[in-house]
């Protein structure tokens, strides 16, 4: 998908799941598992204490891009980026967006040049300011669960022409808090990815459970 679709992705579906560590075996069956409960946007990340397994993430992006891409099926982004050369690496194996979870200058500037979506972390002012004017599309807030939806209003008074999506802590039941903050977006790891779910297989719990972000997200209520 283009840049342009990207942009519209997010906006339309708010939700990026964000997996860890999980080899490219395991990240079909997920994703799989993750679409039929609505979830169009993966964030898969460098494990930074392992750069062993760098290739192992380009791998399990390649895979999921492959298997699920295109218009209709799920947008897939690389995460902890934290060089200009893991997202050089990431877009080769077909990454669509680069997530960090800081605002580094070399990552933003290198992942617009490559025609990708930048969405650095940040959480002071100064730091959200100075990711949008490097040229980041949406800033990052993290830990936004720990901030609370109040401090992204706070921000959102003197920097209401970023674009925020609340990351870090986030579940179902403070979405609609972060909504009503001004949050565009959402990314969402261990409260939806449950590694003993994974790891014995049960998949269609997760489904579920992704159905009931999906609810969150779109401001509805209940079934």
């Amino acid at each position: 998908m283009s840049r342009a679709d990207i942009l519209r992705r997010v906006a339309g579906e708010k939700l990026i799941c964000i997996v860890r560590g999980q080899g490219e075996g395991v990240m079909l069956p997920l994703t799989e598992a993750l679409a039929a409960g609505g979830i169009r946007m993966l964030e898969v990340t460098f494990p930074q204490k392992q750069p062993e397994r760098f290739a192992e993430t380009a791998r399990a992006i390649a895979a999921v891009r492959k298997a699920f891409g295109g218009p209709g099926g799920v947008a897939v982004g690389a995460g902890t980026v934290l060089s200009a050369a893991q997202a050089r690496r990431a877009a080769e194996a077909g990454a669509e967006y680069i997530i960090s979870p800081n605002a580094d200058p070399a990552v933003i500037a290198e992942t617009r040049r490559l025609g990708l979506v930048s969405m650095p972390g940040a959480m002071t002012p100064t730091e959200c300011a100075a990711a949008h004017a490097t040229g980041a599309d949406f800033i990052k807030l993290f830990p936004a669960g720990h901030l609370g939806p109040d401090y992204l209003k706070a921000i959102r008074a003197p920097l209401s022409h970023l674009r925020f999506l609340a990351v870090g802590g986030i579940h179902e039941r403070n979405i609609p808090d972060f909504l009503a903050a001004g949050a565009e977006g959402f990314g969402v790891g261990g409260n939806l990815v449950n590694r003993e779910w994974i790891a014995a297989g049960e998949f269609a719990k997760i489904t579920a459970l992704a159905r009931t972000f999906v609810r969150a997200a779109r401001g509805e209520q209940g079934e």
